[in-house]
């Protein structure tokens, strides 16, 4: 079994900041990609919102320069998937359906993805005006009427950050109660932009190319009807894609993984976490790419402390 100083597993921002400075450090990292490297960004046509990027860039245009950068320096990288993991004590092990190697450290960045609601037309108009992310693609859609469906904080935030942008937001919900906190549900009714469409289910979003509409039905008239749309929100939540850990690290309630505030470390010494697998509030490119270097300094800090720097 072959041994590697540092292996981090996952890629996107994070994984990939994490291997530039570990690179740069001479840990010569291992990183475990995954078949579908890149994260949540493979997803997004336009990034406008990450810094040095004024006229944007598309997402898997920004994983490819994020890979080339982190590679110059000596990352290796490998688009498998990580099957198992052993996180008891060091050296760890990490293991693809091809090869296992253990480490003295590991640097967790296996992302988070978000929910959908299933339908084939919203999987089909995906980056067409369909999205899970309002602060990556709402200003896209400015002066256009928009849905998002949810009934939670991430809903209500979604929704009052889009009215910045929208003539109209349209907020689906399936039942008559918001599962929001009081003051996001006062300021979402509050705000003259958002109206809300009650016991209501999406059964299909509309467009050939691009969103058109949503059909929804009322569970309780058992009646459907069509709200003219051009861009669609969904905010049911995300899952963080954890659970190959679980058992192994302190993981919270919904699944992300817990570390100590302010730094990346996890409740396993020389075990570290960047990115959308620990970050349940901002899950933002240039935030996980800022975790993605704290986790990289501090598995090089510790592996000093170790003698294994």
């Amino acid at each position: 079994m072959e041994h590697r100083r540092l292996i981090i597993v996952g890629s996107g921002p994070a994984g990939y900041t994490a291997a530039l400075y570990a690179g740069r450090a001479e840990l010569e990292p291992l990183v475990v990609a995954g078949l579908q490297s890149g994260g949540q960004l493979m997803l997004t046509t336009d990034v406008e919102n990450y810094p040095g990027f004024p006229d944007g860039i598309t997402g898997p245009e920004m994983m490819e320069l994020f890979q080339k950068q982190a590679e110059r320096f000596g990352a290796q990288v490998l688009a498998e998937d990580a099957v198992e993991v052993s996180l008891a004590e060091p050296p760890f092990m990490v293991r693809t359906a091809d090869k296992a190697w253990t480490a003295d450290a590991v640097i967790l960045a296996t992302g988070a993805s978000a929910r959908w609601l299933g339908l084939d037309s919203e999987q089909r108009l995906q980056n067409q005006g369909v999205s899970a992310c309002a602060t990556c693609d709402g200003a896209l859609f400015r002066g256009k009427p928009m849905a998002v469906v949810g009934g939670g904080d991430t809903a209500m935030e979604e929704a009052l950050f889009l009215t910045r942008f929208a003539t109209k937001v349209t907020v689906i919900h399936r039942r008559e109660e918001l599962r929001a906190s009081k003051i996001m549900q006062e300021r979402a009714r509050s705000n003259e932009k958002i109206e809300f469409a009650w016991n209501a289910i999406v059964e299909e979003v509309l467009g050939d190319e691009y969103v058109t509409g949503v059909r929804i039905r009322d569970v309780k008239a058992d009646q459907t009807r069509q709200i003219p749309v051009e861009a669609f929100f969904v905010a049911i939540g995300h899952k963080p894609n954890t659970d190959i850990f679980r058992g192994q690290i302190d993981l919270d309630e919904v699944g992300y993984i817990r570390v100590e505030p302010g730094t990346s470390r996890t409740s396993v010494a020389g075990v570290f976490a960047c990115g959308d697998a620990m970050d349940p509030v901002y899950r933002q490119a240039v935030t996980a790419a800022g975790t993605g270097c704290m986790a990289a300094i501090e598995a090089e800090r510790w592996m000093a402390e170790k003698g294994l720097g």
